[in-house]
């Protein structure tokens, strides 16, 4: 019997069962009703899954625990928005305005946010894998406890800068540069 080779992303799970768990996750969301006491209720959750929302304004509303799973929503304005919570997987979000919007503990694997303005988001504890955040501006964005691909982690140091004005946390120190 030979042993497992080195651990390399996505060996043990292939990317078809990787989709059936998002989806179960997804379902379990919006089946399962909250999990914890802060947790929105059912009907307080709004469902964009599978949408096109480019060049909506969202900006200033409470979206949290939304989903938008597998929408399309360029260049929407979802500045100073509350998304905490919510499911962005395998959505396209290109050259959107996040600026000033909690991102916090969303799940956005295999997400497309390049060229987005995320200028002073709270995006901590989200897990991003697989996600593209090519050109977007992250001045003064807070990625604590964020989970990054290697690759975008590198990439998004080249140019982090600034101080979130929220939870006064350093952009650079945020994302381990």
């Amino acid at each position: 019997m030979t042993p497992f080779p080195p651990h390399r992303p996505g060996y043990l799970i292939s990317s078809g069962l990787k989709s059936v768990i998002g989806l179960v996750f997804v379902l379990l969301m919006f089946l399962g009703g909250p999990v914890g006491p802060a947790a929105a209720s059912f009907a307080d959750r709004v469902d964009y899954t599978l949408t096109n929302q480019s060049g909506q304004d969202f900006h200033g509303q409470q979206l949290a625990e939304s989903s938008f799973a597998g929408a399309v929503a360029r260049e929407a304005d979802f500045s100073g928005a509350d998304l905490h919570g919510s499911i962005f997987t395998q959505g396209s979000f290109a050259k959107s305005n996040f600026s000033g919007a909690d991102l916090s503990d969303v799940l956005m694997d295999r997400v497309d946010m390049g060229g987005t303005n995320l200028r002073g988001a709270i995006l901590s504890g989200v897990i991003a894998s697989g996600s593209s955040f090519a050109g977007a501006d992250i001045t003064d964005a807070d990625f604590s406890e964020a989970l990054l691909d290697r690759s975008d982690q590198v990439s998004l140091c080249r140019t982090a800068s600034g101080r979130n004005p929220v939870t006064g946390v350093d952009t650079r120190v945020s994302l381990d540069c």
